[in-house]
């Protein structure tokens, strides 16, 4: 049995995700923009900025970021590496706390300030219930990230058009997953006076079948279930322990294994 982990949910190949930093203002109007032409975003907030001047408040934070993802970019966006330990731990978790009462869910992803982070930092994460967290280090390419804690971005939003024209185009070369990321700050559209830029983008990109739309922690989630699936010896029997349905290839056909579920292949 020919058995491909290959394909995102809905027998898809390819899968789009965007992550926006710091709360400003200006959140509030890109997120229109991505509700009116179907696209999904990870919002990585510092909650003890919130109420200042040019940041959201915490009062609109729910319903402002409903259908995204709420998530943590520490609470006062210190540089991680020049901070101790103790105070590494306080940011995150103080951020994490109060985004829960306002969310309503576990944060479980964050982006690093100022893309500033060390191996110590990154080591600390997991004990913080950190899962994710993205990086300012664009790739430019649609790989998969390596390591969910150093996961690195396709581009940043300045050059996401061509990308997103590049995405569009690409074939799936050896039944390999495509993910285009990209990343920015709302607040950079209004300095440069460039919202048609990120409108053009959502246009070009929103209502593809072919493409699942997908917050940061979706595509986390998603990834680690691929990755715990439990295969016979014989690979004709699947065993999908966690709480997310998994598509895979078999025969190349797209195979759907429930939550929890076992499937017979074949």
């Amino acid at each position: 049995m020919n058995i491909k982990l290959d394909l995102f949910p809905g027998g898809v190949t390819k899968a789009l995700t965007l992550s926006w930093d710091d709360g400003r203002i200006y959140d509030r109007q890109l997120v229109e923009i991505l509700n009116h032409n179907g696209l999904k975003g990870s919002f990585h907030l510092n909650s003890g900025l919130f109420g200042q001047e040019g940041y959201i408040t915490a009062s609109e934070v729910a319903s402002l970021y409903a259908g995204h993802e709420i998530s943590a970019h520490t609470s006062t966006h210190p540089f991680l590496t020049m901070t101790p330990r103790e105070g590494i731990a306080e940011e995150i978790l103080q951020d994490r706390r109060q985004l829960e009462a306002l969310a309503g869910y576990p944060v479980r992803g964050m982006s690093y300030p100022f893309g500033n982070y060390n191996d110590q930092v990154l080591g600390m994460l997991p004990a913080f219930g950190i899962e994710y967290s993205r990086t300012v280090q664009s790739h430019g390419t649609f790989s998969l990230p390596e390591n969910l804690l150093a996961w690195h971005p396709t581009c940043h939003h300045s050059g996401m058009l061509a990308k997103g024209e590049e995405f569009l185009k690409e074939k799936p070369r050896f039944s390999h997953m495509q993910l285009l990321y990209v990343w920015g700050h709302s607040y950079e559209f209004n300095d440069n006076d460039n919202w048609e830029e990120l409108e053009q983008f959502a246009r070009l990109m929103g209502g593809h079948e072919e493409i699942w739309y997908a917050t940061n922690i979706e595509i986390a989630d998603y990834l680690s279930a691929v990755k715990g699936l439990r295969f016979s010896a014989s690979r004709d029997i699947v065993y999908n322990p966690s709480a997310t349905a998994v598509w895979i290839s078999a025969a190349g056909q797209a195979c759907r294994i429930a939550a929890g579920g076992t499937v017979r292949l074949g």
